[in-house]
C-alpha cells in the first residue's frame, strides 16, 4: 500500500520498552529512491534531538494508531553512533550505524535492499501475529552473516525528503512545477511517486511522477529533470490527496505515459483494470 509522507510525518516510533519520539523527516537515496532512514525527534528524553531509525528495525506497524514499532530498545537508541542530521550522512556514518545494530548494508547487491530482500519486519508474507518471528530471526541472522565480509563503496546519495520539497521539475520542454510530497510503498519503503504541484503553470493541479522517469537530480539549483513533455504532464491524471491510490490509478497513469508498469514489467491492457 502507498503512504503519503505527509501522513507518515509525526507517526510515533515505539521501542520495545517505550516511545522514542515522532517521525520528523525521511532520508532516501537518489539511486534506488528508497527510504533508508526515518529521522525521529527524540528531544523529549535524549540530549540528541534527532536520531535515525532504519526501516529494517520496523516491526508490527499500527497504521490506524499511527505508530511504528521497532525491534530495538531505548537504551540501544541512546547508545547508537551519533549522526548530525543537519549535515550529509556519509558512508562511514552509515557503516558505523548499521554495524552497531548488526544490520546488513543495502548497497552491496542488485535489489532495493542489497540482495533483493525487503526490510525485515515488512517483507512479503508479513501477516501480523501469524508470522513465525523465530524463523524470521534465523533468516535475518543468516542474511547478516552473509554480508559481514562484503564491502562495496559507493558515493553516498542520501537526501532529506524535507529538503527536496520545493525542488523545481523540468520537463523536456520547460518547467512543470515543484515537489510537494511523496507516495511511499509501505512494504519495500521505496518512493513510488513524487507529488508535483503544477499551480504556477496549470490550473493548480497536482500530478505524480515516478522516479524512473527522473533523468537528473541537480542539487546545486534545487531541480529535477524528467523525460516527459509539458503536454503529457498537462493531460496526465490529476492526483487527489483525499483518494486512496490503487492499482487502477497506477494503470491509468502508466497507460497515459505509454510506460511499462512497475508491477508487471509490461504495458497494461484495457481489460486488466
Amino acid at each position: 500500500m502507498l503512504r503519503s509522507m505527509k501522513d507518515l510525518k509525526h507517526y510515533t516510533i515505539s521501542a520495545t520498552d517505550g516511545q522514542i519520539g515522532r517521525v520528523n523527516d525521511l532520508y532516501f537515496d537518489d539511486h534506488r529512491w528508497a527510504i533508508r532512514y526515518l529521522v525521529v525527534d527524540a528531544g523529549s528524553w535524549l540530549t540528541t534531538k534527532q536520531v535515525l531509525i532504519s526501516p529494517i528495525s520496523l516491526h508490527h506497524p499500527n497504521w490506524s494508531e499511527k505508530t511504528l514499532s521497532v525491534s530495538v530498545t531505548r537504551e540501544q537508541v541512546k547508545n547508537s553512533p551519533g549522526i548530525d542530521t543537519e549535515k550529509p550522512v556519509s558512508r562511514q556514518n552509515e557503516e558505523q550505524y548499521l554495524g552497531y545494530y548488526g544490520y546488513p548494508s543495502y548497497w552491496g547487491g542488485a535489489g532495493i535492499w542489497g540482495e533483493g530482500l525487503y526490510p525485515y519486519a515488512i517483507a512479503p508474507g508479513y501477516a501480523g501475529d501469524g508470522v513465525d518471528w523465530a524463523q524470521r530471526d534465523r533468516e535475518m541472522e543468516a542474511w547478516v552473516q552473509s554480508e559481514k565480509n562484503r564491502h562495496q563503496v559507493f558515493d553516498p546519495h542520501l537526501r532529506s525528503c524535507n529538503a527536496v520539497n520545493g525542488y523545481q521539475l523540468h520537463a523536456t520542454d520547460g518547467e512543470i512545477g515543484h515537489v510537494t510530497g511523496y507516495l511511499i510503498d509501505d512494504e519495500t519503503w521505496s518512493i513510488r511517486y513524487v507529488i508535483v504541484d503544477t499551480s504556477n503553470w496549470w490550473l493548480g493541479n497536482k500530478v505524480v511522477i515516478a522516479p524512473e522517469w527522473i533523468t537528473g537530480v541537480h542539487w546545486g539549483d534545487r531541480s529535477l529533470t524528467v523525460s516527459l513533455s509539458r503536454e503529457s504532464v498537462k493531460y496526465a491524471p490529476a492526483y487527489d490527496p483525499e483518494k486512496l491510490w490503487d492499482r487502477e490509478l497506477d494503470v491509468n497513469l502508466y497507460r497515459h505515459y505509454g510506460r511499462a508498469g512497475y508491477w508487471s514489467g509490461s504495458p497494461p491492457l484495457a481489460d486488466e483494470i
